[in-house]
């Protein structure tokens, strides 16, 4: 029962949410990141002073917590000053976290390639540092890649709001099961969260955002001496890299925007679509499950059936949670689903369905909720220290920062709550249209003056978007909308399902997006990549 909230888009079909399990340790290298507290200030005079600095870079000494075996040797860390307010750089800045893994071959070095994963609030770190093998080959021969974590988020100078406790308190609650006690606490929560975030970060809160970001990115890119930036961004990755392109389209050089956030969508709408998307990808995920793994798989029954077995086993959970391996850690209805959907980013024969198999088994045929809150913990972004990373606090600060939520009107509920009973009814079995009434930055301190617009970049070089067909998290159409939009775009097509194409295994569209990034060779017009 998603209620009608955000969904994360900061986990590729193949790989971790990035940013999950608490990266708020410092990476190595020079600087204040990672560190809550009062900003520093004084250091600069002005934004040029900014852009001649040198970055100390130097042992990696954080893993991702996703992967805490991972081996770093090959990484360089440091950290990036950006002006707090460039209008005012004399004043506070913030401290960016870096990570870079040199080119494997200076004699063919091009340049850097900066990449960031979405979210919004996913760290670009870990996801760098996680994804060695995505960017092995080509981009690795030819670029600098370089992962960076956003202001405010991740082991840059974080946002904090609410304790550890708390969130566990809120991630491990059930909402109650009456609408108007439900919308209720949903309001009080929400005020709750938008308080602790003032009162723990007013110095940071009004300066996040994608505008903010982009600026930051342009920083950088003159820091690491490139002439224009090279860029992947996934999930909402996109949406940075489309405000980058906005604000420098001059500056921008190879673009790919891999699972599209579309700039100019209502917001509500986009909500009902990545839901709909979901409730899609549980079905073929029961369908694979009862058809391929018949044997093993704990569902029964054709693939609607399955899928219907699935939602009421999961919606059983609130009256009747299941132990875990944490005796204060049930898995409860909210945990239950959370657990599902993290699985749900992937595709047929990819790892996250493997796990999303198995953890349903053990859940459904031993009684055991061990796997699904390991699922739900990492998509939270908790580690097994019980310390919560800044995503989720992230996601809310950036999505607030970057579109304007106004109060839906009753028919604009009415619609969005009919779609949802129709083609997503196991995902939102107990929905009512009071659950959509609220926009989720009504209680926000910092209202934003940003509104949906398609974004043009008139001037830049061509961008390739890449859309696959069935992505649940980033819908196929947001991709046809955003190349649309561009003044210079080409529309790359996955046909599949799972999050984003970089990394699923689909080696064409791979292929098409090295191919671009390193020679600057476009796919064919109506390109349509089906393995």
């Amino acid at each position: 029962m998603l209620l009608g909230a955000t969904l994360v888009a900061g986990c590729t079909s193949s790989g971790s949410v990035g940013g999950s399990g608490g990266s708020s340790g410092g990476s190595g290298g020079s600087g204040s990141a990672g560190k809550a507290g009062a900003l520093p200030s004084g250091k600069f005079s002005t934004v040029q002073a900014f852009d001649a600095q040198q970055i100390s870079w130097g042992k990696c000494t954080s893993e991702p917590s996703d992967d805490p075996t991972a081996d770093l040797s090959a990484f360089q860390c440091g950290t990036v000053d950006v002006p707090l307010d460039y209008t005012k750089p004399s004043g506070k800045y913030v401290a960016l976290a870096l990570v870079k893994w040199p080119a494997a071959n200076p004699a063919t070095k091009v340049g850097s390639l900066l990449t960031n994963p979405g979210g919004p609030g996913a760290s670009g770190v870990d996801f760098v540092e996680e994804s060695k093998q995505e960017f092995d080959g080509a981009l690795h021969a030819h670029y600098d890649i370089i992962g960076f974590d956003p202001r405010g988020l991740g082991r840059s100078d974080p946002i904090v709001c609410q304790s550890d406790k708390t969130q566990d308190a809120l991630a491990e609650q059930d909402p109650p099961k009456d609408p108007t006690q439900r919308a209720a606490k949903a309001e009080q929560d929400s005020k709750n969260l938008a308080a602790a975030c003032e009162k723990n970060s007013g110095d940071l809160l009004p300066y996040v955002g994608s505008n903010y970001v982009a600026q930051d990115m342009d920083l950088m890119r003159q820091v690491l001496g490139d002439k224009k930036l090279n860029y992947l961004g996934i999930s909402y990755g996109t949406y940075i890299g489309s405000v980058y392109a906005e604000e420098f389209p001059a500056n921008v050089g190879r673009m790919v925007l891999d699972g599209a956030v579309d700039p100019n969508a209502d917001q509500l709408q986009a909500n009902v679509q990545q839901q709909l998307g979901f409730e899609q990808s549980l079905e073929k995920f029961a369908g694979d499950c009862v058809t391929n793994y018949a044997s093993s798989c704990p569902l029964s029954g054709t693939p609607t059936a399955a899928a219907q077995q699935l939602g009421h086993f999961i919606d059983g959970l609130q009256d009747h949670p299941l132990p875990t391996d944490d005796p204060s850690r049930p898995l409860d209805q909210t945990l239950g689903w959370t657990g599902v959907i993290i699985g749900l980013y992937g595709d047929v024969g990819s790892d996250w369905w493997k796990y999303l198999r198995e953890a349903l088994t053990k859940a459904m045929k031993s009684g055991d909720g061990s796997d699904l809150l390991a699922g739900a913990d990492q998509y939270d972004g908790r580690d097994q220290s019980g310390h919560y990373s800044t995503e989720q606090n992230g996601l809310i600060a950036v999505r607030c920062a970057d579109f304007t939520t106004p109060t839906p009107s009753a028919a604009e509920v009415q619609s969005a709550y009919n779609q949802l009973k129709t083609g997503a009814s196991i995902l939102n079995s107990n929905l009512a249209p009071g659950d959509l009434a609220q926009p989720m930055c009504a209680d926000w301190p910092f209202q934003t003056q940003e509104k949906p617009h398609v974004i043009k970049a008139q001037g830049s070089d061509t961008i390739l978007v890449v859309g696959t067909t069935a992505d649940p998290a980033t819908p196929y159409q947001n991709a046809v909308n955003l190349a649309n939009g561009f003044a210079d775009a080409r529309l790359l097509t996955r046909v599949g399902t799972g999050h984003a194409a970089f990394g699923s295994g689909n080696q064409c569209a791979q292929s098409a997006m090295e191919a671009y990034l390193v020679s600057g060779t476009l796919p064919p017009v109506g390109e349509r990549c089906t393995a």
